[in-house]
């Protein structure tokens, strides 16, 4: 069982950087993939970006590419999203979540947390 709470939303202007960060629970988390999504209002949750267990491979998608950065401290038991150059089309909330490395279904979530860019 894995717990996430997140944490650093918050009300920015467009341009602006946040660091957005996931607490985890538990002693097996570098065992884990963590992803964060997003869901902004009226529209359908959606992929941000992940990264392995190890930290060593990320992946995003395309619009944040270049912007953000996901990392993660395995001491910490933590995984980031910094997000640089924000835009008013990434407001939403943000969730990080947990699969396993060997199943293709995040099973773990947060509560999530805010964001919202102005223009």
């Amino acid at each position: 069982q894995v717990q996430l709470v997140e944490s650093g939303g918050g009300l920015v202007q467009a341009g602006d950087s946040l660091r957005l960060s996931c607490a985890a629970s538990g002693r097996t988390f570098s065992s884990y993939v963590m992803g964060w999504f997003r869901q902004a209002p009226g529209k359908e949750r959606e992929f941000v970006a992940r990264i392995s267990g190890s930290g060593g491979s990320q992946y995003y998608t395309d619009s944040v590419k270049g912007r953000f950065t996901i990392s993660r401290d395995n001491a910490k038991n933590t995984v980031y999203l910094q997000m640089n150059s924000l835009k008013p089309e990434d407001t939403a909330v943000y969730y990080c979540a947990a699969r396993t490395s060997l199943s293709r279904n995040y099973n773990y979530w947060g509560q999530g947390t805010q964001v919202t860019v102005s223009s």
